[in-house]
């Protein structure tokens, strides 16, 4: 790619190409666009930021409050890489950066940071607004094809090949989930082709298959769990407690509590084959009380009265220990009780890529410099999650996507100015 560059170098215009139009290649724009330099954002679908609406159906999750140190944990192995990202423009800025647009925010009594409507939409268009008062120009229905051999990027639109000549470039083309949306990780293919190391590409923060019967299956399919608690062995082999809820599906489980301990699961089953996950079904009783209670007569009530009488356990939450505890344990007061605290689920597979709500793996951080360049590539820099790192949903996902993406609009602002002083 360095001949590439230098034959390409004369002609280019002295501008920043941003390749996706995602949160990690807005915010691209936005910060190479503040240090004066012209920026053309390239979007494949026909209009920009289409995850980042669908991600805020819910209550768009900007950002957590947790301390600086926390927060990094969750990146894992991948926090001394992100933390430079983070310190530079982390949960505080990202609040500042929101009230800049007009959008005021609040921290739930989760910790998370929401703006104040909940809605992703409105913050969306007046960002737009901004980026385009900036002279960032937008086009849409353009997807990257890779490059041509004279290094300039080429686009299928609805009239044609196209190919753009540009001073740098920022990739931010996002990872395999949702590809529905526009993220369908075609770029990888066309990395491999130059000889860039990827981590193969793997579902985050998603859902799991369990064996269930068919009544479980048809009866509570869709049904929420809730007040409970997963019990999780973390890396010094401490059991962790993870407060929160879930959904039943007909193929297993999803949601909150699930994805916060979705990258462990995962990789248990790639290691085992399957895995055990450990539900606790009344996080605010203790395993003696439970005991004590269960131990009470029955009288002529049923197993279902008795178990919603004696330790608050109906509907769904019955059924999972039906799916689970045999008949004999049903009557030993004792087992029952520690099933309660600690029913194992197996759990055979992740769910497919295409329906994860985020992405592990990608472009590998020996493959970049510290500015987010592409060593192979002079001139073109990544960002968002089409590199390898991840992290759970709760704002830690958007966080580190807004900062990595500032951060490689920053370093191709400046490349671009060394290149052309």
């Amino acid at each position: 790619m360095r001949s590439l560059w230098s034959r390409r170098r004369e002609g280019s215009s002295v501008r920043i190409a941003v390749v996706g139009g995602g949160p990690a290649g807005l915010m691209a724009a936005e910060a190479a666009s503040q240090a004066g330099v012209q920026v053309d954002l390239y979007e494949a679908m026909p209009s920009v930021g289409r995850k980042f609406l669908v991600a805020g159906k819910g209550g768009l999750n900007l950002t957590h409050s947790e301390p600086l140190e926390s927060f990094l944990v969750r990146y894992g192995s991948r926090g001394p890489q992100i933390e430079t990202w983070i310190k530079a423009f982390g949960p505080d800025a990202i609040r500042g950066w929101a009230e800049g647009l007009g959008v005021p925010t609040f921290i739930g009594s989760s910790g998370r940071v929401f703006p104040k409507d909940m809605k992703a939409a409105p913050l969306l268009r007046r960002w737009l607004t901004r980026l385009k008062k900036q002279g960032v120009r937008f086009h849409v229905r353009h997807r990257w094809a890779g490059w041509d051999g004279y290094g300039a990027l080429r686009f299928s639109t609805p009239q044609g090949e196209r190919t753009v000549q540009a001073g740098a470039v920022v990739l931010a083309l996002g990872g395999g989930s949702w590809p529905h949306l526009g993220s369908d990780a075609a770029w990888v293919s066309l990395f491999h082709e130059k000889g860039v190391e990827i981590t193969p590409l793997r579902s985050a923060n998603c859902g799991f298959d369990i064996a269930w019967s068919v009544h479980m299956r048809d009866r509570f399919s869709g049904h929420p769990v809730k007040s409970v608690a997963v019990l999780e062995p973390d890396r010094a082999g401490d059991v962790q407690r993870r407060r929160g809820e879930f959904v039943i599906t007909r193929t297993g489980v999803e949601g909150g509590v699930i994805y916060a301990v979705a990258a462990s699961l995962r990789d248990r089953i790639e290691k085992d084959g399957k895995t055990i996950l450990y539900i606790d079904l009344a996080p605010d009783r203790d395993l003696a009380r439970l005991v004590q209670d269960l131990s009470r007569p029955k009288g002529k009530r049923s197993i279902a009265g008795h178990l919603q009488r004696c330790a608050g356990i109906t509907g769904v939450k019955s059924a999972l220990l039906h799916e689970v505890v045999s008949k004999q344990d049903f009557s030993d007061p004792r087992k029952l009780a520690a099933a309660i605290k600690s029913l194992p689920l197996t759990l055979t597979a992740p769910r497919p890529l295409a329906e994860a709500i985020s992405t592990a793996g990608g472009v590998s951080f020996d493959e970049l410099d510290e500015r987010l360049m592409v060593r192979k590539f002079p001139g073109v820099f990544c960002a968002g999650e089409m590199l390898d790192w991840e992290a759970p949903t709760g704002g830690y996902l958007l966080t580190a996507c807004f900062a990595g993406g500032r951060a490689a609009g920053i370093g191709a602002a400046n490349f671009l100015r060394q290149r052309t002083t």
